[in-house]
């Protein structure tokens, strides 16, 4: 779910993530539009629509219909303890 900027409140499934500049692409969201030139002689160009990155600290993940905040837990003992993300209000692993 994105919390700020001009798509605020809309939710959809990401893309993929850009993990150098923390940035995520959802579909259907932030959408640009791009006109480009024909390739050959005798071709007509297009306009293309494209979802562009979004910061990640204005996407929310979802749990259920809401939108959750994610906390770290550590499982296991000893040495061999993982890092799990959680989400805060239920404590369920994500």
């Amino acid at each position: 779910m994105v919390i700020a900027g001009k798509d605020k409140g809309k939710h959809g499934v990401i893309l993929h993530t850009l993990a150098d500049t923390n940035q995520v692409v959802i579909e259907g969201i932030n959408i640009a539009t791009k006109h480009q030139k024909n390739k050959q002689t005798r071709s007509q160009g297009q306009i293309i629509t494209k979802s562009m990155p979004l910061h990640v600290s204005n996407v929310a993940l979802m749990e259920g219909k809401k939108p959750v905040r994610v906390g770290y837990i550590f499982e296991g003992e000893g040495d061999k303890k993982t890092k799990v993300r959680v989400a805060r209000p239920s404590g369920k692993k994500l």
